[in-house]
């Protein structure tokens, strides 16, 4: 009867031991690009399947837009020319719309910390391709989630008395993208500290409320205290919110004595010491902001186990 014989696994002095080699794929610029398209696609597939996030993420806003806006604008027109109309959520608009953009960005972020939680981001961090590969997909898929928020909110544009101008509308997508990756890069900053989800939400719910009142998305800038001052000129959302509500005033029919009037009253300049910023420097110092906590995010993300 024959017999079938094995081959030991540990063979005699001198014989040729087989093994097992595993190929790992080199890193390159290639892998790191495949691997930030994946992670950028994972949050979006994630936010398609959440509509309740998507649709709460709205309310607040429309809140503030239709509520509040209404309710203040009997007591913004004082101080107006008496033959002026002018409606107070036209004002507040591109406040509100910097506001349907800064929680979705921010809060995208927590998904970071939710995933270092449950476990999927150690298999991401193993992975071959650089920790720079996954912040840049997680700040590109956040500022592309919150976007999509902030131009479903431009659609309410006329219920706010603002004109659907090509000039305007593409100009406030651009301005809102900027600021999305902005906050997102800000949100992907603190959640590569924060190992905890509660901890993560304190943290974010604290700091979202002062950068949206400090913006001066409710009211001017002109005529505060200098310690409030000095505040609202280290947000970064005031320098989003003072061009877009320029722009969004620029594209009104308004008669020469009520634009004075908005102009030096309720939308003044950003001003440092009597200087105004000029909008491309306001939007140039968003962008250097976004960008230098995205590479904070990476150093941290670089400095994980």
């Amino acid at each position: 009867m024959a017999t079938q014989t094995t081959r030991p696994a540990v063979a005699e002095e001198g014989a040729v031991v087989d093994r097992i080699r595993v190929s790992v794929p080199d890193r390159g610029l290639r892998h790191d690009l495949r691997a930030v398209s994946i992670v950028w696609r994972r949050e979006l597939i994630r936010f398609r399947t959440d509509r309740l996030r998507a649709i709460t993420s709205l309310v607040q806003p429309f809140l503030f837009l239709f509520i509040l806006g209404t309710g203040l604008s009997t007591l913004a027109s004082h101080g107006l020319p008496h033959s002026a109309s002018f409606d107070f959520k036209t004002f507040i608009y591109p406040g509100v719309l910097a506001m349907s953009v800064l929680f979705t960005a921010i809060f995208s972020a927590g998904s970071i910390v939710w995933d270092r939680e449950f476990g999927f981001l150690r298999e991401i961090l193993v992975a071959p391709v650089s920790r720079a590969a996954i912040v840049v997909g997680k700040c590109l898929g956040g500022t592309t989630i919150a976007t999509y928020q902030g131009v479903i909110f431009l659609a309410l544009a006329w219920f706010a008395h603002v004109p659907y101008t090509p000039v305007l509308i593409f100009g406030l997508i651009g301005m809102l993208l900027l600021l999305a990756f902005t906050l997102t890069a800000f949100g992907v900053m603190m959640a590569a500290r924060i190992r905890q989800f509660q901890a993560f939400m304190a943290v974010t719910q604290m700091l979202v409320l002062p950068l949206f009142f400090l913006s001066g998305a409710l009211y001017p800038l002109n005529g505060l205290p200098a310690w409030l001052a000095v505040l609202t000129r280290l947000d970064p959302l005031t320098y989003v919110v003072g061009p877009m509500r320029h722009l969004v005033f620029s594209h009104l029919s308004l008669s020469p004595a009520l634009a004075h009037v908005i102009n030096s009253r309720l939308a003044p300049s950003i001003t440092w010491a009597g200087w105004p910023v000029p909008t491309w420097l306001s939007l140039g110092i968003v962008a250097v902001m976004g960008l230098g906590m995205m590479s904070v995010a990476i150093a941290e993300f670089s400095k994980t186990d």
